[in-house]
């Protein structure tokens, strides 16, 4: 399958999962109430497959524009209701009913993506040891005292098992502008803590790679440049390495890692090098011109040659798989969720007040992006993605904004707390307003999609 093919399957897909997953909640809870339902549609607009199932005769149907969905219920205010069907009309249920059918499409959201992390959790989630590189001087790290071999352990006293959980928790610190308390274990295996400061970062911190904005920089593989194996007409092969090569230097440039070999092979692309190479006791000087592999700036040189068995050993010894038992993995997936609704109101309010940049919101296109990206990745990447991304469709629909889940909610709390519906008009007006602040989001996500799009 095609690139192209790929990420428009994996948006299409991602739209709906978390759609239908989301009016189901509504859809189910309406029946629950026994709401009479009219439509359950994924997407708007022109209608591209339908078909009326049940005693009801609800119709499902498919749309023309996959950007959303809607359940349709029977309702007076918006058509004539037959005698025998207004006990079954949504206008006509208690408060209480309409909340409880209003955010259960939200909620569905969340239990979703609890579902997911459960997943997640209990078949192992991949990822690389917090062991550090010597930091970055006169960064934050290296002035809190990080050292080249460091393992990280626990931040603020939260263990941390991965690379991902390091910046996932910095990175909301770092919103808080905070300093956090490090736990590391020593490359002499003694523990020690370490005071990182984050009050320096900026909104474009935040933005972009945080731990690179710290200093951190995961430990650099020491293994010597050996070559594993050298394939056949590749450009290695062409030139005349053999596997069992050792590349000491390249350009006159002493070499004494794998990294540092190929560095600067991917960033010499069709530019002779000319390696020094220890083989069999004998010292070898041999000119390798390395192919071409992608263009622009993904443009990088290979030689096709392989690692060593050392260095493979080295590099597992850095991978880790985080997995818990089932019942352990439920309340984990259940904070997960938690912790990420918080973090996402926190990072929306921060946008609100400027402290953090409107870049981060996305629109359709971003995501479209990460879904392709995650679904080449592995199932595990695209299955975490889709979490993500449900958790913040929750989250959004909560938001007190007319015409989302959310604006309806407040005018039903507003109902309770003055003992009777709120007036046509106001809700009238709140749909304008509602209607402007999601237009205002929309521009806002399809500048940044566009913007990201043409600037990378």
């Amino acid at each position: 399958m095609s690139t192209a093919l790929t990420y428009l399957f994996s948006f299409l897909a991602t739209v709906a999962i978390l759609v239908v997953f989301h009016e189901l909640g509504h859809y189910w809870a309406a029946r629950i109430c026994k709401v009479k339902i009219l439509k359950f549609s994924v997407g708007f607009g022109r209608v591209l497959w339908s078909r009326r199932v049940g005693p009801d005769q609800t119709e499902w149907a498919i749309a023309a524009v996959p950007l959303g969905g809607y359940v349709k219920m029977l309702d007076e205010r918006e058509e004539d209701v037959a005698a025998k069907d207004l006990p079954r009309a949504f206008n006509r249920q208690s408060v209480w009913r309409r909340i409880f059918i209003v955010g259960a499409g939200p909620v569905a959201n969340f239990v979703l993506a609890i579902l997911f992390f459960w997943l997640l959790f209990v078949t192992g989630v991949p990822g690389e040891k917090p062991v550090t590189a010597e930091p970055v001087r006169n960064t934050p790290a290296a002035l809190a005292g990080i050292a080249n071999g460091d393992t990280f352990v626990a931040i603020n006293d939260e263990p941390v098992q991965t690379w991902g959980d390091v910046n996932w928790r910095l990175l909301k610190e770092a919103v808080n502008r905070s300093k956090v308390r490090v736990e590391v274990i020593e490359a002499s295996g003694r523990r020690g803590y370490r005071t990182l400061d984050l009050s320096g970062t900026t909104a474009d911190d935040v933005d972009g790679s945080l731990l690179n904005k710290l200093g951190l920089r995961p430990y650099v593989l020491r293994s010597p440049a050996v070559l594993g194996s050298v394939l056949p007409d590749r450009a290695g092969a062409r030139a005349g390495l053999q596997p069992g090569d050792r590349v000491v230097g390249v350009n006159g440039t002493p070499v004494a890692t794998w990294v540092e070999f190929t560095t600067i092979v991917r960033a010499n692309a069709e530019k002779p090098l000319k390696l020094d190479v220890e083989r069999r006791g004998a010292r070898l000087e041999i000119t390798a011109t390395p192919d071409a592999d992608g263009k622009g700036k993904s443009r990088i040189g290979l030689l096709g040659v392989g690692v060593s068995e050392e260095l493979k050993r080295e590099a597992a010894s850095m991978r880790t798989t985080v997995s818990y038992d089932a019942l352990t993995a439920l309340p984990k997936a259940a904070y997960k969720v938690w912790d990420l609704s918080v973090f996402s109101l926190k990072l929306l309010w921060r946008m609100i007040t400027g402290e953090v940049s409107w870049k981060n919101l996305s629109g359709p296109i971003t995501i479209a992006d990460y879904a392709g990206q995650s679904a080449q990745a592995g199932w595990v990447t695209f299955l975490t993605f889709l979490a993500f991304v449900s958790v913040s469709l929750g989250v959004l629909n909560l938001l007190p904004i007319p015409l989302l889940d959310g604006g309806h909610l407040v005018y039903y709390f507003a109902e309770i707390v003055k003992g009777s519906p709120v007036s046509e008009r106001t809700m009238e007006i709140g749909q304008r307003v509602g209607l402007a602040l999601l237009l205002g989001l929309t521009f806002f996500a399809f500048y940044n999609d566009i913007n990201r799009l043409f600037t990378g």
